[in-house]
């Protein structure tokens, strides 16, 4: 902005920001409010979530993109207060590894993108949470239903001439092709597109 440098900004991909909780857990699903209330506190127990009656082990980040989505899109500037029972993990995989294996127990939550569950780390021992009853399903994250979406965008300076590899590149990837290619990839079209 100070050297006078507009860019372009477009979203090419979709994807979700998802709870998981071992997959024996009998809570299918949690409002926004329960898991602001979970990460700040409120709630230090599953039976008060409509689970059993177990500590909730509520397992956060470090302080990554996926650290600042949750402080600043779920809980919307409810402080996380770190209390007994909550944990930092560094990376994802650490992360479903402890939701996973907890004491053997329903008891973990933690959250991720959709794309690493589905993709990257496949484990039949954990569950993705609904929130409000919506599934984080592609349907929902291109409709908005699901409240935890997010976009993948391609970013260009605005002085890009026409023609470019970088702008071909760009409209290639918000044709039906190039969404096909986002979807194989593993991640969320941004919506339906005509030829």
């Amino acid at each position: 902005k100070e050297k006078g440098v507009e860019l372009e900004i477009a979203p090419i991909a979709k994807d979700g920001f998802v709870f998981i909780t071992h997959r024996d857990s009998p809570v299918d699903s949690l409002s926004v409010e329960q898991i602001q209330d979970i990460y700040s506190g409120k709630i230090t127990n599953w039976k008060d979530a409509g689970g059993d009656d177990l500590t909730i082990k509520a397992y956060q980040r470090d302080y990554t993109d996926i650290q600042i989505f949750m402080e600043q899109s779920v809980m919307n500037g409810i402080e996380m207060i770190p209390h007994i029972g909550t944990t930092a993990i560094d990376d994802v995989f650490g992360l479903i590894e402890v939701t996973e294996e907890y004491e053997n127990s329903p008891s973990g939550i933690g959250y991720a993108y959709r794309y690493f569950i589905n993709n990257l780390y496949k484990n039949d021992e954990i569950k993705m949470l609904k929130i409000d009853g919506v599934e984080p399903s592609n349907e929902n994250l291109i409709s908005g239903k699901y409240p935890f979406s997010t976009n993948y965008y391609a970013v260009m300076r605005g002085d890009e001439p026409e023609g470019s590899p970088a702008r071909r590149l760009r409209d290639f990837m918000l044709t039906p092709s190039g969404q096909d290619i986002v979807e194989m990839a593993g991640y969320c079209r941004v919506g339906d597109l005509n030829e």
